[in-house]
């Protein structure tokens, strides 16, 4: 939960937008139009569950060549750096492994239940599969390869949301896209507040902390909240790209802040896959994150402020 200025919300990208301005006198409905201009783009070109997304159609085209609008080749150049600079551990060429686990619909349509897997998992094909011509405006991803943007797209929308609504009302604004959030312009006297909990719509009564931000951006993975069954195993939507399964890791929940909200959500992702190491994963990278243990321990890195007693 996000301490209240100025604010608004919709349902936005199968979960909330809030959008908050920084001056109570600024134009909080302009700011609302440029923020839901950006989710409509994004969702329309990044969607997994829509047929008629770009996305959707690339990863149908069996191998062919296919133009790309604007928003869709920033989104997959995103993605791609995403796994280059985490060396492929958030990888978008997940989609397939999250349609084989039962994550192949709108998360509030996934069933919670249901019979076992029978599947063999195995590693994902790959990021570097995936051939863009920014100049053609072309994208190709081999036959039988399903992308995935979840770990970025949203995350980079919140970024640009930010941007634009800072513009459009004249003053500081912050966006969260379902806990993702970035700020951008003047914050206010003291930061801006955020809640971080287990859940982005938990209410300020929740175990977490509240931590102040002034620029970037702050996302919190985890596998609490996305979770479902198939067969009585637990699975959750954050898949490890080395065996295509959900990953195991011992952390609930991992936070990140840092310069862009895409930066900390490709954080926080990698931090869930790499387990023990993301401590030192994180430390080595100067990133300022709170990671919660299953059993509630609490590991902060790079300069996380201590919680007040």
């Amino acid at each position: 939960m996000i301490a209240s200025i100025t604010e608004a919300r919709f349902p936005a990208l199968g979960t909330t937008a809030v959008v908050l301005v920084a001056d109570p006198d600024a134009d909080l409905s302009a700011a609302l139009a440029a923020v839901r201009a950006e989710v409509a783009a994004v969702d329309v070109a990044c969607s997994r569950f829509r047929a008629d997304s770009e996305l959707s159609r690339l990863n149908a085209a069996g191998g062919a060549t296919a133009t790309a609008s604007a928003v869709l080749l920033d989104a997959l150049q995103v993605a791609l750096r995403a796994a280059q600079i985490t060396d492929g551990i958030v990888d978008p060429t997940v989609g397939t492994a999250l349609r084989v686990l039962g994550y192949d619909r709108d998360f509030a349509s996934v069933q919670p239940a249901g019979a076992p897997l029978r599947v063999t998992l195995g590693a994902v094909p790959g990021w570097r599969a995936i051939s863009i011509d920014r100049a053609a405006a072309t994208v190709r991803v081999p036959a039988g390869v399903t992308l995935d943007l979840g770990a970025t797209a949203k995350a980079r929308c919140a970024d640009r949301a930010a941007q634009a609504a800072a513009a459009a009302a004249r003053c500081g604004a912050l966006v969260s896209l379902g806990g993702d959030i970035a700020v951008a312009g003047a914050a206010p006297a003291g930061g801006w507040l955020v809640r971080v909990t287990d859940r982005h719509d938990a209410g300020d009564e929740a175990a977490g902390q509240t931590v102040a931000i002034a620029r970037g951006g702050l996302a919190t993975s985890g596998t609490a909240a996305r979770r479902w069954q198939r067969g009585g195993q637990d699975l959750h939507h954050i898949v490890d790209p080395a065996t295509g399964a959900s990953a195991a890791s011992p952390w609930r929940t991992v936070s990140v802040a840092a310069a862009s909200c895409v930066d900390a959500n490709t954080a926080s992702t990698a931090a869930i896959i790499l387990g023990e190491h993301a401590p030192e994963w994180l430390e080595s990278h100067h990133l300022a994150a709170r990671l919660v243990a299953e059993d509630g321990e609490i590991v902060r890195t790079a300069g996380w402020p201590a919680e007040r007693s």
